[in-house]
């Protein structure tokens, strides 16, 4: 089995698992999946999503934020953790998109990394889940499960995982199989505790169990 031939086996399979897979922080506008992204570093997905209610009650918009100071954001979301840096980014972030680009979040991956506090595993969350555009997020789920099963070879830095899934998955699958690495990661190929081979959907196809690719 090729590499190519295994990423698309992993594919059709986790998308058995897991059909309805998404993004787990809530949003109703690009800009507060933005805000959202960053304060998830270090921080549960879950914990982002009763933060920013709060946020959101006091600073509605992109407008009120870009107003506000990286003191003020920071007594809100100090339950994220990283309080200074996070608060320091997201106010920066929200004034570049209030002044240049008039309360909008662009479209381009260049745009987006030009975006104080983006990464590409950000810009790429981004480009996927809310312009419907070819996306592979490289978090910490999608890196691991991509060593483990043999889609990549010892292989930690988020960009060139990233590179060398373009050249064996679909652009249109990548956002996607990236939400249902979480999933999976989470389920079942977890990172603190033994992974559950027992009861892995992926059991006979990875490397981990053996399997040459």
């Amino acid at each position: 089995m090729t590499k190519k031939e295994l990423a698309l086996e992993v594919i059709r399979r986790l998308k058995a698992e897991y059909p309805d897979s998404e993004c787990s922080l809530d949003y109703d506008d690009a800009w507060k999946l933005l805000v959202s992204v960053r304060l998830a570093a270090q921080c549960t997905d879950a914990r982002v999503n009763v933060v920013v209610k709060g946020l959101y009650e006091e600073y509605p918009d992109i407008a009120s934020i870009a107003a506000a100071s990286p003191e003020e954001i920071e007594k809100i979301i100090r339950p994220c953790g990283l309080g200074k840096s996070k608060a320091r980014d997201i106010c920066a972030c929200m004034r570049m998109l209030h002044e240049q680009y008039n309360d909008k979040v662009p479209d381009s991956m260049e745009k987006l990394l030009k975006l104080p506090g983006v990464g590409r595993k950000s810009a790429n969350l981004i480009m996927g889940d809310v312009f419907g555009k070819p996306a592979i997020v490289t978090d910490t789920h999608c890196i691991r499960l991509c060593n483990r099963i043999g889609l990549v070879k010892d292989e930690k830095e988020p960009k060139k995982v990233e590179m060398a899934l373009w050249k064996i998955v679909p652009p249109e699958e990548g956002s996607g199989l990236c939400h249902r690495f979480v999933d999976h990661g989470r389920e079942v190929c977890t990172a603190r505790t033994t992974p559950h081979c027992e009861r892995c959907c992926l059991n006979d196809i990875c490397k981990k169990n053996g399997i040459k690719v």
